[in-house]
């Protein structure tokens, strides 16, 4: 049976006390390997990389120091504890600040160096706890869909959880919010990625032909049925059939569509003839499902046949900063399509990307890029490249009233009012904005964050930013 124990080297060039200090730890539930010089010490790092790292500074054939570097920066994932008899506190701090986790001047005693290696263990083990939860569940997308918002890693667990097995997916969520894509990232996280993959939209069909769409028909079955065609249940056996906005669905095929899900068979149009397929069912709808049932617009009974897992896709609005990070995904994918320039955009842009609603949801943003990069180019995006309804902060949104003596009228002729030299920059009232309210909150920058309703991470990089440009003397606290 393999030895679980964590793996701590002692890099140490005098056996004697290389000798002590394995003795000191000989009840310690770890195993100790021994360096006696530098490049054995690095070999053994790099053939299998311990927990810990017990490092003499003072070796005959290199500096300690040049290890430390060679561990934290390749990232072996060691916490190296320096030892060291010249009790310099340069040497301490140099030590620290090259990654070390602490530090051991000689002579120390026993309990010295077990509870610095036990806590050195602890760090490593909670980093490590650390990284896997940033691995699992801390992610910027998944199959396709994009984005690290709270919400959006709710759905890559659901879909992971989910895409495994064979039960029936209904997705949720307004238009644009990105169902199809989460329905295509179901269908290649699944055992039947290798199979077909087939999407329908039953509001882009007519009620005419939406049966024939499904389960195909036979020659003559109809006017312009000239030859017998499968349809998209017979297209996706083997594989995933997707069915988007099911609740546009008439009541009469619904029930066709049921006793599919329950037999697996179905008939052609115009057919006599039971056909069998075996497919996954992903549906998806943007209206209430059960609002839906209860209207008398889908059988309740197949609702709960196919509302098995259900997943909902958050609108962008309540998705936080994965606005910028899907806009800059758009942006470099459109400049590379179209060849053009851009790069980046403005930070004032980027505060109005954050603050709009997005009624339209990923599908407006995707427009909105797409627009400034067919009809502008440059490495930056400006507000003057927004188009005009964005910029204004009209679209989906009602006008602000007019309230008091700022409701003036716009003067004849269509000139700027008398009081338009008071309007100022967007970036220089919301820099005063957010100043102003961590002032308000004594400094505690997650508390003014939360009251602005934007992620405190905002705060810190636009705040680092303007440090660096001289717009303010205080850094981000």
């Amino acid at each position: 049976m393999p030895d679980s124990r964590p793996l701590v080297l002692l890099i140490e060039d005098t056996p004697s006390l290389a000798a002590l200090y394995v003795e000191y730890l000989r009840r310690e539930p770890v195993r100790v390997a021994v360096a006696t010089t530098g490049q054995e010490g690095i070999a053994a790092i790099r053939g299998r990389a311990p927990s810990a790292v017990l490092l003499d500074l003072n070796l005959p054939d290199m500096s300690g120091m040049d290890i430390l570097k060679e561990v934290t920066g390749n990232g072996y994932g060691c916490s190296v504890i320096v030892i060291t008899a010249h009790g310099s506190i340069n040497i301490a701090v140099e030590a620290m600040r090259n990654g070390a986790h602490d530090f051991l001047m000689k002579p120390f005693d026993p309990d010295r160096l077990k509870v610095t290696l036990r806590n050195a263990l602890a760090h490593q083990k909670l980093l490590s706890m650390v990284e896997t939860y940033r691995e699992t569940y801390d992610r910027n997308g998944l199959a396709g869909l994009i984005g690290t918002s709270l919400p959006m890693q709710q759905v890559y667990r659901i879909i992971e959880s989910a895409a495994p097995s064979r039960a029936t997916v209904f997705i949720t969520g307004e238009s644009g919010t990105g169902k199809e894509l989460c329905a295509a990232a179901i269908h290649q996280l699944s055992p039947r990625r290798t199979g077909p993959y087939v999407a329908l939209n039953c509001a882009a069909i007519s009620r005419e032909l939406i049966e024939s769409e499904i389960f195909g028909h036979v020659k003559g079955a109809f006017t312009g049925a000239t030859a017998d065609r499968a349809g998209a249940a017979s297209r996706a056996s083997g594989g995933t059939l997707f069915l988007d906005e099911l609740c546009e669905m008439d009541l009469s095929l619904q029930s066709k569509l049921l006793r599919f899900l329950q037999t697996s068979s179905f008939v052609k149009v115009g057919g006599n003839h039971e056909e069998t397929a075996d497919l996954r069912f992903v549906c998806a709808t943007n209206r209430d499902p059960l609002a839906e049932v209860q209207a008398g617009r889908l059988r309740e009974d197949l609702f709960y046949r196919l509302h098995v897992v259900p997943i909902h896709m958050p609108p962008l609005r309540e998705r936080g900063e994965d606005v910028l990070l899907l806009a800059n995904h758009l942006l470099t994918r459109f400049a590379a399509e179209e060849h053009k320039r851009f790069r980046r955009f403005a930070p004032e842009v980027e505060a109005m990307l954050v603050s709009y609603d997005w009624p339209g949801n990923v599908r407006q943003l995707q427009n909105v890029v797409r627009n400034i990069v067919v009809l502008h180019d440059g490495e930056t995006v400006s507000l003057a490249m927004l188009p005009a309804a964005l910029a204004a902060g009209s679209i989906g949104r009602p006008p602000a009233p007019q309230v008091g003596p700022a409701a003036r009228a716009e003067p004849a002729g269509g000139g700027l009012p008398e009081d338009a030299g008071a309007v100022r920059p967007l970036a220089e009232v919301e820099r005063e904005t957010i100043e102003r309210a961590i002032q308000l909150c004594m400094g505690n920058i997650p508390r003014a964050a939360e009251l602005l309703d934007i992620s405190p991470s905002t705060i810190y990089r636009k705040r680092q930013r303007w440090l660096e440009e001289g717009l303010i003397l205080t850094p981000a606290g």
